[in-house]
């Protein structure tokens, strides 16, 4: 019988991510560490959005913050995207 050990990172009691790699479990939960800062900093200047379409923003954003990095200091949107050939995720807000 083989010993398996999984870590299981999860965020606002709901399993979100599980692997067998330590470094990767860390790695996803700063992340969702940092999604949690956008959020409340988003919410902070004023933003208001669903909470869904919120935690989907920062999450992306802090999927992505080195790319977020590279924009901040004016790198086009167009060539870091054909650059990295990322996929394009649609992000709607419900209206009311």
């Amino acid at each position: 019988m083989a010993v398996i050990t999984r870590y299981v990172v999860e965020h606002k009691g709901v399993e979100k991510f599980v692997t067998a790699d330590k470094k990767e479990a860390d790695q996803y939960d700063k992340m969702l560490d940092v999604a949690d800062n956008l959020s409340v900093y988003i919410e902070g200047k004023g933003i208001s959005l669903e909470p869904e379409l919120l935690e989907n923003l920062s999450i992306m954003l802090s999927k992505n913050k080195d790319s977020l990095t590279k924009l901040l200091k004016g790198t086009s949107a167009d060539s870091l995207l054909s650059s990295e050939k990322a996929d394009v995720v649609k992000i709607a807000s419900k209206k009311a």
